[in-house]
């Protein structure tokens, strides 16, 4: 085992910013730089250098947690490297065909849609293995060589193999790999659909390993090169899961890093709400690119095997997560028709906010909010980054003379527009799930969450909110609080009336093994390994399942029903089927306590001053000098280094012993307190 470092690094690499929180010997310290897209090393060596750990990450003293977004950022921009994918005879349309769903079910016109793959990159191959598992027909000397021919010719940088049913029996896809591997004439990036999602919908399947082949040389690239860069300190990866794996291994499973920055602030907040002991939290983080809403119920990250990137499935486990373009940076802009839109597009980091003084001319979310005074321009990234008032009013005076409107009447505008965007996101994996928000608190953070967070609240009919401490670097906080973790999965498709307990338990110890060897390589012990058994369920005919713990059929079979019940309204008088079989293992999270507060004498007095939009005066705090349980009734403005709160005028706010920020509805604080 190696000793445990006492110098620990958390980034997280955003669209807009890279931040980052650096725990050394129990104390906390954070920090921004402007990202820097075209190559995302280069801002992390400068956080390094500016933090002054070049020194310590040079002498190996330094385990570096990274969320990255270089595989999705690749994903959506559709711009992996050159793959070929391989599948069985008569089966070459596989991804272009998908599964014929429309996105807008009442539009009778759909724009088609790309193919992940062209036609001259989708390649087959003879051999067959039957639904059971049996060989039908082996993949013949003849049929491997061809396929050699042809990727000859061809030269892709990556090879994805997909083959019928190799979720029950993977023999005839290492087969195809080996060849390739031993008769291609250079070294492409190359891998299976069984060691990537072993489970059925070959669709599914197949988009997940094109995913992951066309995204692993970049993501395999970046992480040699910032691997290079820090070593001999030790370089994890978080995954979309929740949970962290090492840079060595991230490489072969981009596909599992497609939402490794968001999954931080939610690993955060998980962490959050258990040791604080909140029951439930609908998480918002608000960063300069886009916007990330999730929930967390009883404190427990929901995972989902049903997400998207794009217009394409992702089959492999990944924070229950929406996320829109909405987001600091996000862009304001008239149609045809004169009416005001923001977003999806962003001014990212450079040239980013017209604000920042770096070339940006559009309007965004932030210039607004520095024109109705909301940021303030001396305390923005604690007065180090000076930001030019006269280019936001330049950028936003364009729609206001065309809409005859003053600046501060379409700053208003801009804002609100941003606010229903998120409220959407919001309700859209609260209410159309089955949550109602009421019974949750909202937790808001990124650097530009909290100026937006009493509206949406209102705009939810929510009572309750929170930012925590060290909001505007959540993400990378979480990446110091979120557990080593794996999630493995094997499809066994039957009646639960009719599973077999035994093979069950068989698949559930193969799955095992294999768990706690990739922890090994990471020098977990076995006996440090928190290990949890799940199946998905379903009712016959049913496309979607549930995910339960595995407890023996018979519990199984009960709790499935009520589950059901509960998230769908009805349970049905019908048995059960399983789908696929599930094991999660993680290595014990390591423990970190918030510093409270410093006690001091009093709260400080706070300045007042009118803000455009409110009748009563503004007070503003600086949030490094509030005291515990000092409450702060809105309107008031909370400046802090990485981001500023807006507490709304009915609303009331609290800290707790660590500086945590409770929000609440004014008239609901008084019932509770006591007074009128």
């Amino acid at each position: 085992m190696k000793p445990q470092l006492l110098t620990r690094l958390g980034i997280d690499t955003g669209g807009t910013f890279t931040d980052f929180v650096l725990i050394n010997q129990g104390k906390l310290q954070t920090h921004k730089v402007l990202s820097t897209p075209d190559a995302p090393e280069q801002a992390i060596l400068q956080g390094i250098d500016e933090l002054g750990l070049a020194k310590a990450v040079n002498a190996g003293e330094v385990a570096i947690i990274h969320g990255s977004t270089v595989a999705t950022n690749a994903a959506l921009e559709r711009k992996g490297v050159r793959t070929a994918f391989i599948t069985n005879l008569g089966f070459r349309d596989m991804l272009t065909i998908a599964r014929q769903t429309r996105p807008h079910l009442y539009r009778l016109e759909t724009q088609a849609q790309e193919p992940p793959v062209t036609q001259e990159l989708c390649l087959e191959i003879n051999g067959r293995l039957s639904a059971t598992g049996q060989e039908l027909q082996k993949p013949d000397a003849e049929s491997l060589q061809s396929l050699v021919d042809q990727l000859e010719l061809l030269r892709p940088e990556a090879i994805a193999i997909n083959l019928l049913f190799s979720f029950i029996d993977d023999r005839h896809e290492k087969l195809v790999a080996q060849y390739l591997i031993n008769k291609l004439s250079w070294q492409p990036f190359i891998c299976c659909s069984s060691n990537i999602l072993p489970e059925y919908k070959e669709y599914e399947r197949g988009i997940a390993c094109w995913l992951n082949a066309s995204l692993g040389p970049l993501v395999k690239s970046y992480l040699l090169r910032l691997e290079a860069a820090t070593t001999p300190s030790t370089l994890s990866v978080m995954q979309s899961s929740g949970g962290t794996i090492s840079a060595k291994q991230a490489g072969d499973k981009a596909v599992n890093l497609l939402l490794s920055g968001p999954a931080g602030g939610l690993a955060a907040a998980s962490y959050l709400a258990n040791s604080l002991n909140m029951p439930g939290l609908i998480t918002f983080d608000m960063g300069g690119t886009s916007t990330d809403a999730a929930l967390l119920d009883k404190g427990s990250i929901i995972l989902s095997n049903e997400g998207s990137i794009g217009s394409f499935p992702v089959g492999v486990p990944m924070v229950d997560m929406h996320t829109i373009g909405a987001g600091g940076g996000s862009i304001a802009y008239l149609d045809a028709g004169s009416l005001l839109h923001v977003g999806p597009e962003s001014a990212g980091a450079k040239p980013g906010p017209a604000c920042y003084g770096l070339g940006g001319l559009s309007p965004t979310v932030t210039d607004a909010n520095l024109l109705l005074g909301r940021i303030q321009p001396e305390s923005f990234m604690g007065g180090e980054f000076q930001l030019d008032y006269a280019a936001a009013e330049s950028a936003i005076s364009e729609i206001a003379q065309k809409l005859a409107l003053t600046n501060e009447e379409v700053s208003e505008g801009i804002v609100s527009i941003a606010n229903s965007h998120m409220a959407q996101a919001l309700r859209s994996i609260s209410v159309e799930k089955g949550y109602d928000p009421k019974q949750f608190r909202l937790c808001c953070f990124g650097g530009a969450g909290g100026l937006h967070v009493c509206a949406l609240a209102d705009a939810l009919g929510m009572n309750q909110a929170m930012i925590p401490v060290h909001a505007g670097v959540f993400s990378a906080l979480g990446m110091l609080l979120a557990p080593v973790k794996r999630n493995f999965s094997h499809s066994y498709q039957c009646l639960l009336l009719h599973a077999d307990e035994n093979v069950i338990k068989h698949v559930f110890a193969e799955l095992k093994t294999q768990a706690l060897d990739e922890l090994r390589q990471e020098q977990i012990a076995s006996s440090e390994a928190l290990l949890e058994y799940s199946v998905d369920m379903r009712y016959s005919g049913q496309s979607s399942s549930l995910n339960l713990d595995w407890e023996g059929i018979e519990i199984t079979r009960q709790k499935f029903h009520e589950l059901h019940e509960n998230r769908y309204g009805h349970q049905l008088r019908a048995e059960p089927e399983l789908v696929n079989l599930r094991l999660s293992a993680q290595a014990k999270i390591q423990e970190y306590k918030l510093e409270p507060l410093p006690k001091l004498s009093s709260a400080q007095a706070p300045k007042q001053f009118a803000l455009y939009g409110f009748e009563k005066k503004v007070r503003t705090y600086q949030r490094d000098q509030l005291i515990a349980q000092q409450v702060i009734k809105g309107p008031a403005l909370i400046l802090e280094k990485n981001a500023t709160t807006l507490i709304g005028t009915e609303w009331c706010a609290r800290t707790d012993q660590f500086g945590h920020l409770f929000l609440d509805k004014q008239r609901a604080w008084a019932e509770d307190n006591g007074s009128n």
